[in-house]
């Protein structure tokens, strides 16, 4: 769970834009965008696959 803590003199606006911060950082977006849609199993593999190449690929380039 996300918590953000209002600071001092902090407005609504900076408080929101804080939050929304953190819940990029954690993903959260990302996620519920990808949950939002049913996709199917070919696609969901498809998609695993293109991650673990990029995986790969970034950590090889680490390597060099």
């Amino acid at each position: 769970m996300i918590r953000v803590k209002v600071r001092m003199n902090e407005s609504l606006d900076q408080l929101l834009k804080r939050f929304k911060k953190a819940c990029e950082k954690e993903g959260l977006t990302r996620d519920i965008k990808r949950t939002a849609f049913y996709e199917k199993p070919s696609e969901k593999r498809r998609r695993q696959e293109r991650q673990l190449i990029r995986k790969m690929q970034k950590e090889a380039n680490l390597l060099r």
